[in-house]
């Protein structure tokens, strides 16, 4: 069967019919021909020109199909985008008279525009596409939506692999050894979200808020089980990537929206500023009563590694503004909100696995004295190169910070985080004193924040650019011994001290080289990524060979043969 047969046009059937029952089957073939042939007086004259020029009456009755679809197709989209009121009508009476011809490859592509055109297309349509697998592969997006908006379990195939592929991207790129220097925090956030997941994601949802609350389910429960915090990274995008295409549908229910595009804002400058720490705070403090659920939306929006990224650094900024102006942290109201939205954030798993959605108390100890003794130890930093070049000022040694610093960050998540950004300050500002002071003991820091991969990945890429102090064991022993070892059962600690090792092996003394090798030799319990990164390793250690001295130039001038001149006697 041709599939034509339900429009009244005969199709295989009938010509076998014909030819069996006929006396002349030629005579049969041709009377088929002229009845379902083209039918236009102009054209019976011009067909045995194209016989003569070996032009098959299949090629050229395929290649009018062709024409014909396209102009009818392009019709359809007129009639979809016209004014007239009726034009969904019109659209749906033609597609009643044609869907069954949908089997019929050829035709197929007229009926899915329709079908993509209609903004509600009756179920017993969908069901079928729904039924027949090569039809709904087939099926724009359009359709899809409407059918996945009833079947989240179908929405939740199609999306399952595309935030599996976004989670690999974060990943490749944390530990990636094809760049020494930090790429994470680099792209923009509107540069982000032109990333294929988050286009197709974007696609896929459209206009409808029904697919985007299922998206963000998905997210919520994938946060919840992983703790993994790229997927909060991946609902702000979302959000963003929608209201850069203006899908106010969504945009204008989501009640994090102008929150995050606050965010957003902050992201891009890698700074909150005092008017937009104002705009925060004012969401912050406007959720109403029985509203406090979005608190729990609020917390993933700053659980964002870029959006920690921006309030920390923002933080260690607002604590040098301090200093500066002979300034009490608790005097500035900027820093209290950094510290409550820092606080929001890391909180976030917390507070959405719990379902309790209030916001964590932010204890006054941290400004009144965890800050004070941080503001304190940039103090000494700034301030240890000057008195180191005064004649009669004494070697300084590195010591452990204070009893109440080291409280701080084995007890809060807030501290432990500040801790960490003033230790990258310190890596950025190539202070080896300080980096030797506290990275050593940061290994107490509270939920282990001190083997986060963005922080990790910061830290490597810092040490990589100060390479040359490796060649000293004493700074390999505070990085190697003190520090990453008591996270080596972590496969993700292991990947980035091969990171490290990758870019600084030529600088370590030969005999510590060996020890650090035999340290992060991967075992059977390890993935087979970290074996073949580790097996690249060695063979570049191998490879390697240092750059030979240049040996020192030997001056060719004839004044090389004079004697020099006997000192004048006194």
């Amino acid at each position: 069967m041709s599939g034509l047969e339900p429009l009244g046009i005969p199709g295989g059937d009938h010509l076998r019919e014909a030819l069996t029952n006929c006396s002349d089957p030629l005579a049969a073939i041709e009377e088929f021909q002229q009845e379902n042939g083209v039918l236009l007086p102009s054209l019976k004259p011009a067909l045995p020109f194209l016989d003569l020029h070996g032009v098959k009456r299949y090629e050229f009755h395929q290649s009018v199909l062709e024409e014909v679809r396209e102009k009818l197709i392009q019709k359809i989209n007129d009639v979809a985008n016209g004014e007239d009121k009726e034009r969904f009508q019109k659209i749906e009476t033609m597609l009643e008279k044609s869907f069954c011809v949908i089997k019929v490859a050829s035709l197929r592509p007229v009926i899915m525009n329709m079908l993509k055109n209609l903004p509600k297309i009756k179920d017993v349509y969908l069901k079928e596409i729904l039924d027949d697998k090569e039809l709904y592969s087939q099926a724009a997006t359009e359709v899809k939506r409407q059918i996945w908006e009833e079947n989240q379990a179908l929405f939740g195939d199609e999306v399952s692999p595309l935030l599996s592929q976004y989670i690999r991207e974060k990943e490749n790129t944390l530990f990636s050894h094809e760049n020494s220097s930090s790429t994470f925090f680099l792209m923009s956030p509107k540069a982000r979200r032109q990333g294929e997941v988050v286009q197709k994601l974007t696609h896929m949802v459209g206009k409808s808020v029904r697919l985007y609350d299922m998206v963000l389910q998905f997210l919520r429960t994938l946060f919840l089980r992983t703790r993994n915090m790229h997927y909060c990274t991946l609902r702000a995008e979302l959000l963003m990537s929608l209201h850069d295409q203006e899908v106010n549908d969504i945009c204008a229910v989501d009640p994090c929206h102008k929150f995050t595009w606050c965010v957003d804002a902050c992201i891009r400058e890698k700074f909150v500023d005092s008017k937009r720490a104002r705009e925060l705070q004012g969401f912050l403090d406007g959720i109403k009563r029985g509203q406090e659920f979005v608190l729990g939306d609020l917390s993933m929006i700053l659980c964002d590694p870029y959006a920690l990224n921006t309030v920390a650094l923002s933080i260690m900024k607002a604590l040098q503004h301090c200093i500066n102006n002979d300034v009490l942290p608790r005097e500035s109201s900027d820093m209290f909100l950094l510290l409550r939205m820092l606080g929001l954030g890391l909180g976030a798993w917390d507070m959405i696995d719990s379902q309790v959605f209030k916001e964590p108390k932010l204890e006054p100890v941290l400004v009144t004295k965890f800050l004070p003794t941080l503001a304190g130890t940039v103090v000494d930093d700034q301030t240890r190169p000057v008195l180191s070049r005064l004649p009669d000022e004494p070697h300084p040694v590195p010591r452990p910070p204070s009893q109440l610093f080291m409280i701080f960050i084995k007890e809060s998540e807030v501290a432990a985080m500040t801790a960490l950004y003033y230790t990258l300050q310190a890596c950025r500002n190539r202070d080896k004193f300080a980096i030797c002071q506290i990275l050593p003991n940061l290994t107490i820091c509270q939920s282990e924040r001190h083997y986060d991969d963005t922080f990790l990945h910061s830290l490597v890429s810092y040490l990589i650019s100060m390479s040359e102090e490796f060649t000293h064991e004493d700074f390999c022993e505070v990085v190697f011994g003190h520090f990453f070892k008591s996270g080596l059962s972590k496969q993700n600690v292991l990947r980035h001290m091969l990171r490290l090792v990758y870019y600084i092996h030529p600088r370590v003394p030969q005999d510590k080289l060996a020890a650090i090798m035999e340290m992060i030799k991967p075992n059977q319990g390890h993935s087979d990524m970290i074996h073949t990164t580790y097996n690249t390793l060695v063979e570049k250690i191998e490879s390697y060979q240092p750059s030979p001295t240049t040996p020192a130039e030997r001056l060719d001038s004839p004044l090389m043969s004079v004697p020099a001149p006997t000192p004048a006697m006194m």
